[in-house]
């Protein structure tokens, strides 16, 4: 049985990914930061699922935290399969000269250092085993830069330049890199950018019928159930009603 190690499954897209992955038959070493919601959804997969389910909660944005997590895994949960790099966030959404420096290092913190540290801590037992996966969650801010988003842009910019990197660095130890790229998902994603305001968050959505968690799991599932000859380097997936970050049809 193969074991999957998913970041931030406490909400939206972790969480959706975790189950969808438990559904397929794969054990789980789960993390996030809140603990009771952590420790809720092992149980549920432990519940529902022939599968195991480990709980680590710790921040991704502490490298020393990481490296503790880590290496307290049981010997049944130490050699990963599967990689899915999901902790994420955005961080307000005014001009640049308008931003927090604080929310820099949040979005920095969490959607690049972060992502860095559990790949570097998880990618030497993938090497000596000539095998594994690893799936890094990125953003159609990735590929586009929009106004009000220039650090939470430029944090998947590199998100998407690291997993290329990945990607030539480790196919010759037989190891699949990919990504996944979403357009306007609704999560918790817009109320964390606004800082709590639950009516912003609301309005980023007025109109349109925006992306979903299980349509980010169903993308994650396509990606693992391929043939072991087939990689599915990056997909970009829009609402239908999104062409790109600047246009949208709402009505």
């Amino acid at each position: 049985m193969k074991t999957a190690f998913v970041t931030g499954v406490t909400s939206g897209f972790g969480k959706a990914i975790a189950t969808r992955l438990a559904g397929l038959g794969y054990n789980l070493v789960l993390t996030g930061r809140r603990k009771q919601r952590l420790d809720d959804l092992c149980s549920f997969v432990n519940t529902h699922f022939p599968v195991k389910a480990y709980p680590l909660c710790f921040d991704v944005r502490d490298n020393e935290a990481c490296t503790t997590a880590i290496f307290s895994l049981p010997e049944e949960f130490k050699n990963i399969d599967l990689l899915v790099n999901n902790a994420g966030l955005a961080a307000g959404a005014t001009p640049f000269q308008e931003t927090d420096v604080d929310d820099f290092d949040r979005m920095i913190d969490t959607n690049v250092k972060g992502l860095l540290y559990v790949t570097k801590l998880l990618v030497p037992q993938m090497i000596d085993r000539k095998s594994g996966h690893i799936i890094n969650i990125s953003s159609i801010a990735g590929i586009e830069v929009y106004p009000g988003g220039s650090v939470y842009c430029a944090s998947k910019h590199a998100v998407n330049a690291i997993t290329k990197g990945l990607r030539l660095d480790l196919v010759k130890y037989g190891i699949k890199v990919s990504s996944v790229s979403p357009g306007m998902a609704e999560t918790e994603f817009a109320i964390v950018r606004y800082h709590g305001d639950e009516e912003k968050a609301k309005a980023v959505y007025k109109g349109l019928v925006p992306l979903n968690a299980e349509d980010i799991a169903d993308t994650v599932e396509f990606i693992v159930t391929r043939p072991a000859h087939v990689s599915i380097n990056d997909i970009q997936l829009n609402p239908a009603q999104q062409a790109n970050t600047y246009v949208q049809h709402r009505v």
